[in-house]
């Protein structure tokens, strides 16, 4: 074990006292000032704090800092044991439950307080998530599997690939549902994902994550997983969904189509919303109430048609006034196949931009056309900027929000390199992504 590890935090004239007595994390130590002694167990500190300060937890529980200086005795009076993170036993699985995987990626809702920098990391496997909230064992007979764990931000593309492979895994091996543990920043990307690469679907695929950690009094992991376990075990639905707070409040979970949901606030617990349409079901205690008749059905006989692949050359650009145009030229010059253009209101862009848009489309680039707007539709037959668009060869995109566009071309790239074939994929609704009409909710 290295010194940095044994003294997790601690730099500077802290960590050179410390070294001096050999202490380590955990160990009962003594530190005298003047007239003032302190006695208590040595925690880590964070590694941005600074270096003067030692912190131990006092016998009463509460935590304190002691400003060091070279006066400062210290003594270890005990050797103690290293603060970590111990699971509860695994409850008891029923054989007549449904049987539910939980695949897990990292995220908040595997998460615990690092103590290395004060902030949160993927710590929890798909195992401590179960034994820590043992209430799943009366929804369904769970088996775990740790995929990555890592923060949604790190996620790429490569990685969408193999958590369709783990989720065809688990459902060859005859699972009645999938819970995917993953972070909030990226879900929605990756619920998309997995909506094209797992088509003909028997069972439910439903991601969920939390905005608070697990070891947090306000944590929303816990009711999210358990809706999340029970949309899976239960739901008569055969989709990729994500299940996440519905309200602030602990009523009801909301059950979002994979294709149609946006994380629409930075921490607050309800922060998920379905665009242009409205949650396929919701969670309520033990009780799915469906919200819609359009699904695809739960169906154990169904096959599932397994489309993995992915290709990385897709860029989406958001335009904005006064962008300069050779943004578009860059793309185009690193070979990229498919342009997502997040235009203003309707689907506009500035004429500024019609040569570098001409010129991509002229290369062989597919350019497509999302809103900058969380809600309605591209329609470019109100203004002439939009017909002019259109003509050059621009792709309007309907109510499909530009993450899932962007994430459907990478699919499409990844299946085809005919330019005919992507833009025909790019015009067919397969996992919800697309409606004929936006309807006023």
């Amino acid at each position: 074990m290295s010194e940095n590890e044994e003294l997790s935090g601690y730099r500077g004239l802290a960590f050179e006292a410390l070294k001096k007595i050999e202490a380590e994390i955990g160990d009962l130590i003594c530190i005298t000032k003047g007239t003032q002694t302190y006695e208590g167990i040595l925690i880590p500190r964070s590694e941005y704090g600074d270096e003067a300060h030692i912190v131990i937890k006092l016998r009463s529980g509460y935590n304190i800092g002691v400003q060091i200086t070279p006066e400062t005795r210290i003594e270890k009076i005990g050797k103690g044991e290293k603060p970590a993170f111990v699971a509860p036993p695994l409850p008891e699985q029923k054989p007549a439950l449904p049987k539910v995987a939980i695949i897990s990626t990292g995220g908040t809702i595997a998460s615990r307080v690092d103590y290395r920098t004060g902030a949160v990391r993927p710590a929890l496997s798909a195992s401590d998530l179960y034994s820590v909230v043992p209430e799943l064992s009366n929804i369904a007979r769970i088996d775990t599997q740790i995929l990555f764990s890592l923060y949604s931000e790190n996620i790429t593309p490569a990685h969408w690939s193999e958590m369709a492979k783990a989720v065809a895994a688990q459902i060859a091996n005859g699972v009645d549902g999938v819970v995917i543990a993953h972070g909030t920043d990226t879900m929605g990307y990756s619920a998309a994902a997995l909506s094209f690469a797992l088509q003909n679907l028997p069972v439910p695929v439903v991601f969920v994550g939390s905005q608070r950690s697990s070891d947090r009094p306000s944590s929303d992991a816990a009711s999210n997983l358990m809706a999340a376990v029970l949309a899976a075990a239960q739901a008569p639905f055969a989709e990729v969904a994500v299940a996440m707070h519905e309200t602030t409040s602990d009523i009801s979970i909301a059950i979002h189509r994979g294709t149609r949901v946006r994380k629409c606030h930075t921490s607050r617990r309800d922060a998920f919303k379905s665009i242009n349409a409205q949650p396929i079901a919701r969670v309520e205690g033990d009780k799915i109430l469906m919200l819609t008749e359009n699904y695809q059905k739960r169906d154990s006989s169904k096959k599932l048609l397994l489309k993995p692949s992915f290709s990385e050359k897709v860029a989406m650009i958001k335009f904005y006034p006064g962008i300069n145009p050779a943004v578009i030229d860059w793309y185009v010059d690193e070979g990229c196949r498919a342009i997502v253009l997040e235009g203003t209101g309707l689907g506009h862009v500035g004429r500024r931009c019609f040569e570098s848009i001409r010129r991509a489309v002229d290369k062989g680039v597919l350019v497509a056309m999302a809103s900058q707007c969380v809600w309605g539709r591209v329609n470019m037959n109100v203004y002439d900027t939009g017909r002019d668009l259109q003509a050059l060869g621009v792709i309007p995109l309907a109510d499909m929000m530009a993450e899932t566009a962007v994430v459907k071309l990478m699919w499409i790239f990844g299946q085809t390199s005919s330019l005919e074939e992507a833009k025909r994929l790019l015009e067919m609704n397969i996992a919800g992504e697309i409606a004929d009409r936006t309807l006023y909710n």
